[in-house]
């Protein structure tokens, strides 16, 4: 079984897509850690704020029938077949980090390049799974995150629900 990482976001109707979200990918794996869910202004266009989180999972999917479903889910879920990597989105899953798979796997790039430049990714990431080692820089995501400008990119931590638990309290 692989060890996988998801960064779940949305920044159109955030609450009802990170939900539908979460609940799609409950249903296809037995387990789901999540981090906190946070607030973020959007990176790379002017837009709304996201909500965003990590999710880690288990599965014993390749990565492009990983990558196949969560696209699928995320069409289903509102977001254009055609949409813009820098656009407003209904809820964007992206493949964080395979097991220490590195490189382009499947068509998929591995750890994403994100992880190391926004806060919205290696904030929840360092709190879900502190200790963990970055594939290629192979120092914790606690020190990576520890080491990160937080001036850098606003970021608050928001109260959320999701099946009657809370997994997120703001400060």
């Amino acid at each position: 079984m692989a060890q996988v990482f998801l960064g779940v976001g949305s920044n159109i109707e955030r609450e009802r897509c990170i939900t539908a979200g979460l609940d799609a990918l409950r249903g296809l794996f037995d387990e789901l850690a999540l981090s906190s869910v946070y607030d973020s202004d959007a990176v790379g266009f002017e837009g709304q704020p996201f909500l965003n989180l990590v999710a880690a999972v288990s599965t014993e999917l390749s990565v492009a029938e990983l990558a196949a479903i969560l696209r699928h889910i995320e069409v289903e879920h509102g977001r254009p077949a055609n949409a813009t990597r820098f656009s407003a989105r209904h809820l964007d899953i992206d493949i964080l980090t395979f097991d220490n798979e590195v490189g382009v796997l499947q068509g998929v790039q591995l750890p994403r390049d994100e992880i190391l430049d926004n806060a919205f990714v290696l904030c929840p990431l360092a709190e879900l799974s502190p200790h963990t080692l970055h594939p290629v820089m192979k120092r914790s995501y606690l020190s990576l995150w520890q080491a990160y400008d937080q001036s850098s990119q606003a970021l608050s931590k928001v109260d959320f629900r999701w099946r009657g638990q809370v997994i997120s309290r703001a400060k």
